[in-house]
């Protein structure tokens, strides 16, 4: 396997992990010229086979649904016991550091009695996969249904450890949108389907964890080494939040909706039979996911950013400490992607229950501030009317994003800097991440010399409504990805969430700024009476980067970021 530490000559699976990163292959250096040229060849063998590679048609899909009440669950009485009288409510504690939120994901599953439902854009072959893969076998193997669903856009080479995790009682494993051959690799299974690109590249992008239906974790991260401060190249700032309480039936139900969906596959009716029997699979998973180099994280060492303990530490005393709020979850119906154009019904932006939706219905409605963090920054022709709209009624808006030097998505920039001098001049508070000051930071982790990239999809309303999903800001997220996001009605979670914000743009990020000419420029500000610094052009970026992306700018339509 390619050393995911030489970045300029690989870039790994979860750093492709929110685009259709085949355009990458543009750019101009040896390698990926000679990956674009590999993969030509493969397609031209692909359109002379074409026909030969389809999605079986004979498949059983047995229909299940979540648990009808966990509250009879030691989960489940433990947030019953800490929910407010009253209406019923539900409850959140906010996740920012990456080594809280694995730990809270994997806390769950060893405490779990009677389901566990995982609904992932990227669960990698990696250390923190395989970590987590285990720790929902062990469930199992006590007993409880464990339900794994996985976008099958990175799954090249995994068909063997998925498929030995489903060998075990209690397990199931399904795959969204699946390619039906060259299953092997990422470009031969682009290379086969490549007369079939308007179905691939439509992806399911939520993330979604649920335990017992009564508790969970959902937000930005997938479950890859880069969300939880375990890759040597590059590593990202994102935001979870545990919830428990009313909405999680919802969630549940959201979840169901994908996994009963004609467009999931059973990795059984994907990977041909080996021959081998139910042991030698499970002997097989073990050898794949023990070993040297595999992951054994120790429970956090003291409180995080909120000042919270780790989960387990609430859940050995018996008392989870939340805050209780009303909430609303929506997700995009699996259709969205991949219907017929004639059956996928109102787009998003008009669909009462997709998230793109109630996020712009949300945003409109603010009466004073908004503070918006997105990884992936393209406003478009609708986004641009809700700043207009949210601005010219007087409200405050403040957006943090990547910067180039910090972005896993370089063409994807160039569909974002098409607005930045626009958003500036409608009064927009534009803040693009700092690698090298994220790397200084020790505020959201132990970034050493890994460099640090916002992944994070948030946004605070008027300090008293919360946004947090795997929503981007961008027209994937809007025509072609499923996504998922929960709105929180809550002023203490709104100040938590605000705070995160103004610790990465204090300790991590630019201002951007219209300079006398109407050019862009970077602040960055200074510490005690020295003057702030400002920068012409994209900081920490070299001429080639620049020169590379000028040269591709006019090659790249904006639907395709």
């Amino acid at each position: 396997m390619p050393n995911p530490t030489r970045r300029a000559a690989y870039i790994s699976p979860a750093q492709w992990a929110e685009r259709a990163q085949w355009l990458q292959w543009l750019l101009p250096s040896s390698l990926q010229l000679r990956r674009l040229a590999g993969l030509l060849l493969l397609g031209i063998a692909a359109f002379c086979m074409a026909g030969c590679a389809g999605l079986p048609t004979d498949v059983q899909r047995t229909p299940s649904t979540a648990i009808a009440n966990g509250a009879d669950t030691t989960l489940g009485r433990l947030v019953q016991a800490a929910m407010p009288p009253g209406e019923p409510l539900s409850g959140f504690r906010l996740l920012p550091m990456p080594q809280f939120s694995l730990h809270a994901r994997i806390e769950l599953a060893r405490r779990a009695q009677r389901s566990i439902d995982v609904q992932y854009y990227l669960v990698q072959n990696d250390e923190t996969g395989r970590y987590l893969l285990r720790a929902l076998r062990d469930a199992a193997d006590r007993g409880v249904r464990v339900r794994l669903l996985v976008d099958d856009l990175y799954t090249a080479g995994a068909d063997p450890l998925f498929a030995s995790f489903a060998s075990h009682p209690n397990v199931e494993v399904r795959l969204f949108n699946p390619f039906p051959a060259g299953r092997d690799r990422f470009g031969t299974r682009w290379a086969w389907s490549i007369l079939d690109f308007d179905r691939v590249h439509r992806r399911m992008h939520n993330k979604l964890y649920v335990v017992d239906n009564t508790i969970g974790v959902m937000g930005g991260r997938n479950m890859a080494n880069e969300y939880f401060l375990r890759d040597g190249g590059s590593n990202f700032i994102d935001i979870d939040t545990l919830v428990a309480g009313a909405v999680v039936p919802r969630l549940s139900s959201l979840f169901d909706m994908y996994w009963n969906s004609p467009y999931v596959y059973p990795i059984g009716a994907l990977v041909p039979p080996t021959g081998e029997s139910p042991l030698q699979l499970r002997e097989r998973f073990d050898r794949l996911t023990s070993g040297p180099g595999q992951l054994h994280p120790e429970e956090p060492a003291s409180t995080d950013l909120l000042g919270n303990n780790p989960l387990a530490q609430d859940l050995d005393a018996g008392a989870l400490k939340l805050v209780w709020a009303r909430a609303e979850a929506y997700a995009d119906a699996p259709v969205k992607a991949l219907a017929p154009e004639a059956a996928r019904g109102l787009p998003a932006d008009e669909a009462r229950d997709s998230v793109l939706y109630n996020v712009r219905r949300y945003l409109r409605g603010a009466q004073n501030e908004i503070v918006q963090t997105t990884p992936y920054l393209i406003p478009g022709r609708g986004g641009m009317e809700t700043i207009r709209l949210v601005r010219g009624n007087g409200v405050s808006y403040t957006i943090v994003t990547n910067s180039l030097a910090a972005t896993d998505e370089s063409l994807v920039h160039i569909g974002y800097r098409r607005y930045r001098a626009d958003m500036l001049r409608l009064g927009v508070e534009l803040y693009e991440l700092s690698p090298k000051r994220v790397e200084q930071t020790r505020r959201f982790g132990m970034y050493g010399s890994a460099s640090g990239r916002l992944h994070g999809k948030s946004a605070v309303i008027d300090r008293s409504t919360v946004f947090i999903g795997s929503m981007n800001f961008d027209p994937r997220s809007m025509l072609h990805n499923t996504e998922v996001g929960i709105f929180i009605f809550s002023p203490q979670l709104a100040q938590q969430l605000t705070s995160l914000v103004g610790f990465m743009r204090l300790d991590g990020a630019y201002q951007l700024q219209l300079g006398p000419s109407g050019a862009i420029e970077w602040v960055s500000p200074a510490s005690g009476d020295a003057a702030d610094t400002i920068l012409h052009q994209e900081p920490e970026t070299d001429f080639w980067a620049r020169w590379r992306l000028n040269l591709l700018a006019p090659l790249v339509p904006e639907s395709l970021l």
